[in-house]
């Protein structure tokens, strides 16, 4: 059972973080984006108030499945855990923190300026 978690886990957190990345860049996804954006958003921000900044809830869940299954992930974050297993680099968790921020930052303003367009077109 704990495989099919992990598994699980990875990839419906992979796809949620490709979709939070690129899910701005079609209309039609637009608005599901500001809603796992959002998701994101107060995970990270509203959560990690309490849970130390950057909180991920299903990193957490699926730590908690990988120790029970004996690993001992290095990693402090889900990105930082994927580029180590995609590509074997080891990326610094404050460079990881940095490159995710950035992505994600990029992500919300990529979204909000297209559905600001959006908005605007439909108007006239």
């Amino acid at each position: 059972m704990l495989a099919l978690l992990n598994g699980a886990f990875i990839i419906f957190h992979t796809v949620l973080l490709v979709f939070n990345l690129t899910g701005w860049a079609w209309r039609r996804t637009r608005r599901l984006n500001s809603i796992t954006l959002g998701i994101t958003a107060f995970s990270w921000l509203g959560l990690g108030a309490w849970f130390g900044w950057g909180y991920c809830i299903c990193t957490d869940w699926h730590w908690q499945v990988r120790r029970a299954m004996g690993f001992a992930d290095p990693e402090g974050s889900y990105t930082q855990f994927l580029i180590r297993h995609l590509t074997g680099l080891e990326i610094g968790s404050v460079t990881m923190d940095w490159i995710t921020g950035l992505a994600f930052g990029s992500a919300v303003l990529l979204n909000v300026a297209l559905t600001v367009r959006d908005l605007r077109n439909d108007r006239k």
